[in-house]
Order: structure tokens, then C-alpha cells, then sequence
């Protein structure tokens, strides 16, 4: 079984959530993501500045098996990504919740982890069959 921290939030596109503070998001692919995937070759992120909107493809995770665009959950301004993924793709798979990050967004106002889902939800939903 996946390893699904309580702590975060989560996507039915296999992103996980954690919440910063003060408006801001840490964001990056589910433990489940990286063992569909298999071994992580190279990740494209965007470029710190770019606005994104929830559901927004912003990114591509490349495995010796597939392609798999990354998605922002929630709508806002990319304000950090993870650089030690351009030598170290692999960290994705090794530590998918702390070194494996992806990006960092300020989120828009208004905007609110309302709509992910919990820890338990993100559970079933993977039980389920869900890819």
C-alpha cells in the first residue's frame, strides 16, 4: 500500500498538498504517482513568476516507462521550485513527500485547500482502481 501522509491534502490526479502558511503551498506527485510511474528520468517545472490555474497542466514527470503532465491543484503564482530535481529526478521516487517536491505556489485570494481531498478520501479513491 501507498504511503499517504494525514498531514496533506491531496488530488484525484495524484498530487499531494501540504499547506505552508501565510498563503502558501508546497506541491508535489503521491507516493501512489511514483510507483505507477516507475523510475523518474527527468522532470520539467515551470519558471518561478508564472501564474497557474487550478487544474492547469504545469509540468511533466518522464519515467523510463511514460510521460505524465502534473497538474496545479489550486490556482496561483509560482513562487519556488525545486531545483535539486534537474541532477536528482529520482527524488521523486525516493522521497516523494520531503526532498521530492515540486513546486511552491502563493496562492490567489480567495483561493482555499477546500476542495482536495483528505488523507482518508485520497485512500479510497486510489483503492478503488482509480489511475
Amino acid at each position: 500500500m501507498a504511503n499517504i501522509p494525514d498531514d496533506l491534502k491531496y488530488t484525484k490526479e495524484h498530487e499531494w498538498v501540504r499547506d505552508l502558511g501565510k498563503g502558501r503551498v508546497r506541491v508535489g506527485i503521491t507516493d501512489h504517482a511514483q510507483r505507477q510511474l516507475g523510475d523518474i528520468v527527468f522532470v520539467e517545472l515551470p519558471s518561478v513568476g508564472r501564474t497557474l490555474d487550478a487544474g492547469e497542466a504545469f509540468g511533466t514527470v518522464e519515467s523510463v516507462k511514460s510521460v505524465a503532465e502534473i497538474y496545479a491543484p489550486l490556482a496561483g503564482k509560482v513562487a519556488g521550485v525545486n531545483d535539486l530535481l534537474a541532477d536528482e529526478p529520482e527524488t521523486s521516487n525516493t522521497d516523494p513527500y520531503d526532498e521530492g517536491w515540486l513546486i511552491e505556489i502563493e496562492l490567489a485570494k480567495g483561493t482555499d485547500l477546500k476542495g482536495l481531498l483528505s488523507a482518508a478520501d485520497y485512500r479510497a479513491w486510489i483503492t478503488e482502481g482509480a489511475d
